[in-house]
């Protein structure tokens, strides 16, 4: 058993807590790389924000269980290097689908776990973040649970539709669970390609797809319901056009990719909503930087050559993230 605070690691209570009273959003950065992991750190140190690195299911077997615990405890380390004295970090196990896997990643050193039983008929679902809850708990790691489906593709979790999240079930589920925040689905999708082309209507001056709001309206119903209660948005990429244009124009084929608009997740921000998960954003990031460098570079192979503009990309990604659309800039609970 390992506790993540010999890692020097957070959970997320203090934080949300913080972030639901000051209108702001913490960032949650998946990663699956030391290149990700540096430039999410030195993001957040040189914003001074608390940061939230999240892994899948598929991220942690890509990285291995071991490997990612020190990865956690370097990062601590790595945030004080560079200057931060008090660093409010949290290793976040996204989607975990099993109680086993949630249990798992508890005694690995994780500060915070998502069970996500959304797929499962409602008393399952309740039954299993339960479980998940009384677990952690014992711990003090907070845990994330799910209610509504969310469609899109990541790693493992997959699902053709949506289903918005139903605001009377929210105090039932949240009271009986015992979660300390809650993943809703409001028109959010996984993946870079978060809606179909039928479903967006297209820019008359620039051809480009323009995405269909989100249902602000079931957001604001939750938050009458569990007033002050952290609220999560998965799903939650913009994909950037200019990296995917980068991506296009150096041999990629990402056609009609399109995300979340940066200023409904501002105004999301500034509601319950603490939590914002970006993934998809970090990947196209990396890709074009990567994409751009070995076509202007064919005859270099170092990979530091070509991972060092992806890791500087993805940090400039991540600063904007957390001043220009979350707000979680200086934000630090003890400076």
């Amino acid at each position: 058993m390992v506790s993540y605070k010999e890692l020097g690691l957070v959970n997320t209570r203090a934080m949300f807590a913080a972030a639901v009273k000051g209108g702001y959003a913490i960032p949650a950065f998946n990663f699956n790389t030391m290149e990700q992991m540096q430039a999410i750190v030195q993001a957040a140190v040189e914003t001074k924000s608390p940061v939230i690195m999240q892994v899948s299911k598929g991220a942690r077997n890509y990285a291995n269980a071991t490997i990612l615990r020190y990865m956690a405890q370097g990062a601590v380390e790595y945030a004080k290097e560079l200057g931060c004295a008090h660093p409010e970090i949290v290793l976040h196990l996204d989607h975990g689908d099993s109680f086993e896997l949630c249990k798992d990643c508890i005694d690995m050193g994780f500060s915070s776990v998502m069970i996500d039983g959304s797929a499962l008929p409602y008393e399952e679902n309740i039954a299993l973040t339960k479980k998940v809850v009384e677990y952690a708990h014992k711990y003090d790691v907070t845990v994330e649970a799910e209610l509504g489906v969310l469609a899109g593709v990541e790693d493992e979790v997959a699902s053709e539709v949506s289903h918005y999240t139903k605001p009377e079930e929210v105090i039932d589920f949240a009271t009986r669970t015992g979660c300390d925040s809650l993943a809703i689905s409001i028109g959010t999708s996984h993946g870079a390609y978060k809606f179909k082309p039928e479903q967006c209507t297209r820019d008359p001056k620039t051809g480009k797809l323009v995405p269909p709001p989100l249902a602000f309206d079931v957001l604001h119903e939750i938050e009458k319901k569990l007033p002050g209660f952290p609220i999560v948005l998965h799903g939650s990429s913009s994909v950037p056009q200019e990296e995917v244009d980068t991506i296009n124009a150096y041999g990629g084929k990402l056609p009609d990719a399109v995300g979340i608009p940066e200023e409904q997740l501002r105004e999301a921000s500034k509601s319950a909503v603490c939590k914002i998960n970006i993934d998809s954003d970090s990947r196209l990031a990396m890709t074009a930087a990567v994409r751009k460098y070995l076509a202007e570079n064919p005859s270099h192979f170092d990979p530091r050559q070509y991972l060092k503009p992806a890791r500087d990309n993805m940090k400039k990604m991540y600063i904007h993230k957390i001043v220009d659309v979350l707000g979680s800039d200086n934000k630090l609970l003890q400076k």
